[in-house]
């Protein structure tokens, strides 16, 4: 119905199912168990279809109307076949790797990965087995040198969830098409209305639903949305490891997604008028934001993205101790101090993050911001009292 409408049309009315939901807008979260049959007959006749086929109900654990409501919408967004969701961000984000690697295995994973993501590949995915390397992020076509005969995934996340390198995803899938190696990338920070994985060749896209996409920081879940050759095997470990999310998660997400595009552009552009105040700042030596176009990495953002989030990194100078940084966040008064971001509320904390010994990133110098649905002013003047504590004190000093 709406695969050659626009986006903000797309988000209103793809997934939407009047008939399930008796005429109302809004498909209700379907919560339940059992699903009764017509008779033995019908009965045997579902199960047998649902081993082969997961998405066929045959109980609770499959999903249902309100389920697939959602991956409809989910999968018309990022043009993929099929689409899966998770009951935390993390789980969406390594559940999928049992689809494609086993002991003996070899996986390349870029060393800006979200930490959580680190951790299960160091700690979980290495004692069943997998080899796993960290690459830079921003290596392009050359992580062709790090293939080996064993490697059969290669994991992305572009920009890093804290320092914000862009990667050149075509590049990297260019090399891992050559060898046969399967791609999968976290696109939380662009969503599915700036950047479209599958359709330059990743075979399974994550999303951090908590964030952009629900929008209003109610719930936490995630979604894998696969391309034809990878959605089976997505679909069977997913089921088969018991992954569900409730229907009442999934409603909330539904919801949240359809204001995407209003929520977004309205943050994009109060974090530019924020960064724009941000640079004039003393303290600041640089801004992390990849459509900064003094950014490293603004040329692939430029080329690959439609647009960009409201989640930036600020690097502060020699001048503000690691005090001064504790200070500006016990000050502030809008920000919330708090994990997270893409909800509608403005947060701010210290960056932090895990990387391999080659990588010198100061973390220690470093703070996020995630720009939510505030007055950009108001949240520039909060801003503006925080340094000014620092500078007072300074000054008696």
């Amino acid at each position: 119905m709406t695969k050659d409408k626009a986006l903000s049309t797309k988000l209103v009315h793809t997934g939407r199912n009047t008939e399930v939901s008796k005429g109302f807008v809004n498909i209700p979260p379907f919560n339940g168990s059992t699903v009764l049959f017509k008779n033995i007959s019908h009965m045997k006749e579902v199960v047998e279809a649902s081993m082969k086929n997961p998405s066929v109900l045959s109980y609770g654990t499959h999903g249902g109307p309100t389920h697939d409501a959602f991956y409809e919408l989910m999968n018309e967004l990022e043009g993929g076949v099929g689409t899966w969701g998770y009951a935390t961000g993390l789980a969406g984000c390594v559940i999928p790797f049992f689809a494609f690697v086993k002991a003996g295995d070899h996986i390349l994973v870029t060393d800006s990965v979200y930490g959580p993501t680190r951790d299960f590949c160091e700690n979980i995915l290495t004692k069943l087995g997998v080899e796993v390397s960290f690459y830079p992020p921003t290596i392009g076509k050359n992580i062709k040198g790090y293939v080996r005969e064993n490697t059969v995934l290669i994991f992305m996340e572009s920009p890093g969830s804290h320092s914000f390198e862009m990667q050149d995803v075509p590049a990297i899938v260019s090399v891992a098409k050559e060898h046969g190696i399967w791609t999968m990338i976290d696109n939380t920070w662009a969503t599915p209305m700036y950047f479209n994985p599958l359709k330059i060749g990743v075979d399974v896209v994550i999303h951090a639903t908590t964030k952009y996409i629900a929008g209003h920081s109610d719930l936490v879940m995630s979604t894998a949305t696969c391309n034809k050759k990878a959605w089976p095997l997505v679909q069977l470990v997913s089921y088969t490891m018991g992954q569900m999310v409730p229907a009442n998660i999934v409603y909330l997400a539904h919801r949240g997604i359809r204001s995407l595009k209003v929520r977004m552009e309205q943050q994009t552009k109060s974090a530019t008028k924020v960064i724009e105040w941000l640079e004039k700042q003393p303290e600041v030596k640089r801004i992390l934001w990849p459509a900064h176009p003094k950014d490293p990495g603004y040329e692939i953002w430029k080329r690959d993205f439609k647009g960009a989030a409201a989640l930036f990194g600020v690097e502060f100078n020699d001048s503000m101790t690691d005090g001064d940084i504790d200070l500006l966040l016990d000050s502030v008064k809008l920000f919330g101090l708090g994990f997270s971001w893409g909800g509608y509320e403005s947060l701010l904390i210290r960056s932090y993050g895990k990387r391999s010994e080659e990588d010198k990133t100061n973390f220690g110098k470093m703070v996020r911001l995630s720009v939510g649905l505030e007055e950009p002013e108001d949240l520039i003047e909060d801003l503006q009292q925080a340094l000014n504590k620092i500078r007072e004190l300074k000054k008696k000093d």
